[in-house]
Formats: structure tokens, C-alpha cells, sequence
């Protein structure tokens, strides 16, 4: 029976690419429905390719006219997550960008759909509510990223109680082989030339802070219920290595792959099988050198932040993200140098931290606000 699928963010990088390792398995998914935030275009166009029976356009462009057909279509971010509870749906994968992500994994999780998970947020900032949500549910969520999926790769078939360390991967970024003091005003422009992927201004940013990796902590210490002292970052900037796994008996698996999303993207979407990805195999006969290095905490204080974070529980980890987003945004625009990014989620940290808790989606909607209006009244002052 083909897998029948959902996808949130159709038309973005992940989207899109996992349309194109559908179209090369059509044996093996159906896709079901569609949604993307403002590309009506885009959208139609992929409806029409795959015969979804829904579609939905969050925030339509004003001239948008629905084609013809037999696409149900659909406007505004409930709709979006409307789709999630549709019975002819068995997984959903959530690539969507920001808060919106957490609204839709947990309409899954409430709905019993399995989630392939591409949003960063929904764990960064909610990580134990999803989680427990997701267990009592009987729920599983699959992993994207191409570190988290490698994890996964590694750990399946052992036993939880033979693993010692969880060996997560990082390029490095642009400023590998940067001083401090250069780091601390890398212009806008250096900070987006990432050595190895082609990413969106966001995602690249975080890569040069390395915050990036310091959220591929807090999501490793989720998925996988191990302890942050048991998960180490390694940098490995080759990215052939994508990451690793150290059990008690001395041994290492490691995934390797070429830098290619649509394998861990079809992992996801197959529950764990190898199909035809369409990505070019990885030859070792010609692989670059290896090399693999200790992650620098003074260079990218940002890695350390994630394991005080995770200690510290309560709101800590919704506000870094809210803090990150907001900091960034401002060095984006002109209003704040690169080294203030991490300095600004610091004092975040240190201001808004709350023991408590966050038991619902209103109270990390709420946190996430709040952290944002700081930030803000920071640029202001």
C-alpha cells in the first residue's frame, strides 16, 4: 500500500525536494494535500503534477485566482493545519518555517499522523511537550536534517543501553579558521558564504554563529533521550561524515553520504527504507581527506549555551530560539554587528529565564513574544 503523504512547505527547498524523490517512487507514496505559505503558482503547479486532492495557500497574494480542477483548496494557516487531521493522510511532513511548525506537529500528534520533521523550532522550543505528547499518543516522529537522520541510520537495532556518545557533525561554517576577535565583525556577506551548502539567509546565519549546531543539540537530546553530556559536536568540514555514534564497546558507525538533502528526505518519507533518491553515489575513491576536530568554544560560545540550556530546563531553550531569530534579523538589517547575535541571547537568557515549565502550546507562543519584544526594546534603547 503506497505511503500517503501531506506536505507543509511544499514549494520551499525541503518541499520541493521531496517531491522530486516522490515522483522517482510513485510505487511507493500517494501525495494527499499540499500546502505553502505565498507561491500560488508553485503550489498549483505541483497539485496538478501529483493529483493532490487539497491544497492550501496561507497567505495569498492578492491577484491569486485558484485554477480549475479538482484540487479542494484552502486559505489561512488553519487550513494548513487542517490538513494534518484528514484521515486519507498517514504522515505529514512539517517543513514549514518558524512558530507554525510546533501549531502543526502537535495537530499531528493530537491526530495520530506520523511526523517528518524539518522544523527546528517545534523541538528547540517545545521539545518536552512534543515529546511526551508524541509518546502518549504512540506517535512517531521522524527526523529530516541530515545529522538527526544519520543518528537515527547509526542507532537502529541497538540497544540504547550500548551507546555512549552521540557524535554530531558540524561544517564549521565560514569561520573555522577565524580568530575571535575577526569573527566579531564578519560582515553580512561573509557571514552568508557558507563553504559547503547553499542555504537561505536564516539557516546560513545560524551556521556562521554555530547556533545552528547548538539546536541540533536540544533536538538530539529529544529525539533520541540521551542526556546533553552524552552528545558531542565534532567538526568535520568536509560534510561527508553527516554524523556518528560511539558505543560502549569502542566502536563508531558513522553515515556518510554526499551533501545531498533528498536522502535523508526520503528516509523520513520511507520510515527508515533505501530507495532511489536520485542522488549521486558517494565514491570513496574519490572522497577529499577526512579530518575531524574538537569545536571550539571560545570561537562558538553559542554550542556551549545549548547544554546550559537544556540543564537549566523551564523556558531556557524557547528563549534562546526567540532570542537567535530576533538577533539575527537585526544583524540581517544593519542594526546590530555579528558578534552581538550570541551576546544578545545571553542577556536573554539571563533576563527571561523561568524554571517553570512550558506545558502548552499559549505558554511557548507567549515566551516566544516575550522574548521577541525584548529584543526589540534592545534595538530601540
Amino acid at each position: 500500500m503506497k505511503r500517503r503523504i501531506a506536505i507543509l512547505g511544499s514549494t520551499g527547498s525541503i518541499g520541493t525536494q521531496a517531491l522530486d524523490v516522490i515522483a522517482r517512487n510513485r510505487e511507493e507514496f500517494e501525495v494527499i494535500a499540499l500546502a505553502a505559505y505565498s507561491n500560488g503558482a508553485l503550489l498549483a503547479q505541483q497539485a496538478a503534477q501529483f493529483a493532490a486532492k487539497a491544497a492550501v495557500l496561507v497567505a495569498p497574494p492578492a491577484d491569486f485566482v485558484p485554477p480549475g480542477g479538482t484540487v479542494q483548496w484552502a486559505f489561512g494557516a488553519q487550513a494548513r493545519d487542517a490538513l494534518c487531521t484528514r484521515s486519507d493522510v498517514d504522515a505529514v511532513l512539517v517543513s514549514v518555517v518558524g512558530m507554525a511548525g510546533l501549531s502543526a506537529v502537535l495537530t499531528c500528534i493530537q491526530h495520530r499522523k506520523t511526523v517528518l520533521l524539518a522544523n527546528k523550532e517545534t523541538l528547540m522550543t517545545a521539545g518536552d511537550l512534543v515529546m511526551t505528547a508524541a509518546r502518549k499518543a504512540g506517535v512517531e516522529i521522524f527526523p529530516v536534517d541530515s545529522e538527526h537522520t544519520a543518528i537515527w541510520q547509526c542507532l537502529r537495532g541497538e540497544s540504547e543501553r550500548s551507546v555512549e556518545r552521540l557524535l554530531l557533525t558540524a561544517s564549521g561554517g565560514p569561520f573555522r579558521t577565524w580568530t575571535p576577535e575577526q569573527i566579531e565583525n564578519a560582515t553580512v556577506e561573509q557571514a552568508l558564504s557558507h563553504p559547503n551548502w547553499r542555504m537561505g539567509r536564516k539557516i546560513s546565519i545560524d551556521s556562521a554563529t554555530m547556533v545552528n549546531k547548538c539546536i541540533e543539540i536540544v533536538e538530539a537530546h529529544h529525539l533520541f533521550a540521551v542526556p546533553p553530556q552524552r552528545i558531542e559536536v565534532v567538526v568535520h568540514p568536509q560534510s561527508i561524515v553527516h554524523s556518528a555514534v560511539a558505543f560502549q564497546d569502542g566502536s563508531v558507525m558513522a553515515q556518510m553520504g554526499v551533501s545531498d538533502m533528498r536522502i535523508p528526505i526520503l528516509y523520513a518519507l520511507s520510515g527508515g527504507r533505501r530507495l532511489d533518491s536520485g542522488a549521486a553515489p558517494l565514491s570513496l575513491f574519490d572522497m577529499p581527506q577526512l579530518t575531524f576536530e574538537r569545536c571550539d568554544t571560545e570561537k562558538f560560545p553559542a554550542v556551549a549555551m545549548a547544554y546550559a540550556a537544556i540543564e537549566a530546563g523551564g523556558n531556557a531553550c524557547c528563549v534562546l530560539n526567540a532570542a537567535n531569530e530576533a538577533a539575527v534579523a537585526a544583524f540581517l538589517a544593519g542594526q546590530i554587528a555579528f558578534g552581538q547575535i550570541v551576546k544578545w541571547i545571553r542577556l536573554a537568557m539571563d533576563r527571561l529565564f523561568d524554571p517553570a515549565p512550558l506545558l502548552d502550546y499559549a505558554s511557548v507562543c507567549a515566551c516566544d513574544e516575550k522574548t521577541r519584544r525584548f529584543c526589540n526594546e534592545m534595538i530601540r534603547n
